[in-house]
């Protein structure tokens, strides 16, 4: 169907996997190209192993979405048919700080990939894009977010994603481009920066560090396997009604703090601290940070019932897998933590 898929940002976290997905373990015969600028959260490790497996099916540019000059190389001299778009900044509490990045790379970069799309139309058969609840704001203690929810985004990140979900819509609606559109709860899973909570959570746990754990802990959030997300997304972009958004969740509804303990009882199990003590007593009740959403609960029964998709991993599979991964790949982590990886990516990328 897609013979060759552009992929941006395919060395981050979801991207990897995906392309693992697609490659190891999908019907995908195609070919897939990978775009990705390689910031701090770029990893080429993270597709350890791949090149060299599928030679003839895997490409790696190190290229910056928001440079059109580039991007359009690549869809000419790979004459793209497909893309599916996960460049994006993506860190709440980094777009707090530096907002600026976070317009240039999820709404210029954006667009950009758009018009390049635009300007080759009579190859392209699909731009899937790639969102989150995150667009919608804050629910109450009921509801869920559903694809008729209004957008009420509360932070830049948010923000950001929530004008380049209205940019595919639009080119859409005026210039009849095909497009999915995609909007997932928090995802975990293995290659996960450490940046993020549950990573963070693990790492600290298991070396004895505290916890930190904004305001009052009780913030909410729906939890998705990242394998879980890989398959919902390949099913959208292959049966998924084109100009259409689709919810994708865990049905994983969690406390952070209940999250953080269960994270905790887990390694207690796996390996207790040198004095003894459980990590619960870790825990550090932070400053809660600017406008940070209450509670994200998503609605997939669309999905669902129009292309049969529903997760596979409960929460308590999930994690323990995701735990586990982190145990095996030690060596990874003090890569990534040292900036090791990065000093590579200059070598081998400039």
């Amino acid at each position: 169907m897609f013979k060759n898929l552009l992929v941006t940002g395919g060395c981050g976290f979801i991207g990897a996997n995906f392309i693992r997905y697609l490659l190891e373990d999908s019907d995908f015969t195609g070919r897939i190209i990978n775009i990705d600028k390689l910031t701090y959260a770029g990893n080429p490790e993270n597709l350890s192993g791949i090149e060299s497996s599928f030679p003839d099916r895997y490409l790696f540019a190190k290229i910056d979405i928001c440079n059109k000059d580039e991007v359009t190389k690549i869809f000419e001299n790979y004459q793209i048919d497909s893309v599916c778009h996960f460049a994006a900044e993506s860190h709440v509490d980094r777009s707090i700080v530096r907002p600026d990045t976070f317009i240039q790379t999820n709404i210029i970069g954006t667009f950009n990939l758009l018009e390049v799309a635009r300007n080759h139309m009579n190859n392209i058969q699909l731009f899937h894009h790639i969102s989150t609840d995150e667009v919608f704001g804050s629910l109450g203690k009921e509801g869920y977010f559903t694809e008729d929810t209004p957008y009420k985004p509360n932070s830049p990140y948010a923000s950001s994603k929530a004008a380049s979900d209205h940019l595919v819509r639009a080119y859409h609606k005026t210039y009849a481009m095909p497009i999915t559109i995609s909007n997932c709860s928090n995802n975990y899973g293995p290659y996960q920066f450490p940046e993020k909570m549950i990573p963070l959570m693990i790492l600290n746990a298991f070396d004895g560090n505290p916890l930190p754990v904004y305001g009052d802990g009780l913030n909410v959030r729906d939890w998705l396997y990242v394998r879980d997300h890989c398959t919902a997304i390949w099913m959208i972009m292959k049966k998924g009604i084109r100009g259409e958004t689709y919810n994708v969740g865990g049905s994983n509804e969690l406390e952070n703090i209940k999250l953080v303990k269960m994270i905790c009882d887990i390694l207690d199990e796996h390996k207790r601290l040198p004095d003894n003590h459980l990590r619960n007593e870790l825990v550090t009740f932070v400053t809660d940070r600017p406008g940070h959403d209450r509670r994200y609960a998503i609605d997939f029964s669309k999905l669902k019932s129009a292309l049969g998709w529903s997760p596979e991993e409960s929460f308590e599979s999930g994690i323990k897998k995701t735990i586990q991964w982190y145990l095996d790949n030690s060596d990874w982590i003090d890569r990534v933590k040292s900036g090791e990886y990065l000093s590579w990516v200059k070598e081998h990328y400039g």
